[in-house]
C-alpha cells in the first residue's frame, strides 16, 4: 500500500454570510470548516528542515478566507465547491474531504454540515486541463 500524508485543518471559523432568513428563522453564530487534505508521505517525512520541503498551506488557507468573504452565498454547497476547485488548483493536493457546518441550528444548539469527499480521481477531474 502506497503511504501518504493528511493535513488537517479542524474549527477554522470563517467570516462568510451564507444564506437568508426570516424573521423567526435560526441565524447561525458562526460557520466552521474542517478541511482534510491528502498528500504526498514525501511532503511530510523529509530529510531536512524548511518550507522548500513541505506543503505550504498558508496560501491556500488565506484563499479560502478570501473566497469566503468576497460574497454571500445563498448555500454552504457554493463555497464547498470554489474551495474544492481551489484545492484542485494545488497539484500537491491528490484527495481531500471539506466539512463546512453551521451553529446553532434549534433552540442555540446543534450543528448542521455538509461533507464533501474526493478521491484522487475527483479532484483530477476538477483539475484544469493544460494546453
Amino acid at each position: 500500500m502506497p503511504a501518504y500524508s493528511q493535513i488537517e485543518l479542524k474549527d477554522l471559523k470563517i467570516a462568510v454570510r451564507i444564506g437568508t432568513y426570516g424573521p423567526h428563522d435560526v441565524v447561525p453564530e458562526a460557520h466552521l470548516l474542517d478541511l482534510t487534505l491528502t498528500i504526498a508521505a514525501d511532503l511530510v517525512l523529509i530529510a531536512q528542515d524548511g518550507m522548500a520541503h513541505v506543503f505550504d498551506y498558508d496560501p491556500l488557507i488565506r484563499q479560502i478566507d478570501a473566497l469566503a468573504s468576497e460574497r454571500h452565498y445563498e448555500t454552504q454547497e457554493r463555497l464547498m465547491t470554489r474551495i474544492a476547485y481551489a484545492c484542485a488548483a494545488y497539484p500537491a493536493i491528490k484527495a481531500l474531504d471539506i466539512c463546512l457546518r453551521k451553529r446553532p441550528v434549534l433552540a442555540g444548539s446543534g450543528s448542521l454540515g455538509v461533507r464533501l469527499i474526493l478521491d484522487a480521481e475527483a479532484l483530477s477531474a476538477l483539475r484544469p486541463v493544460a494546453v
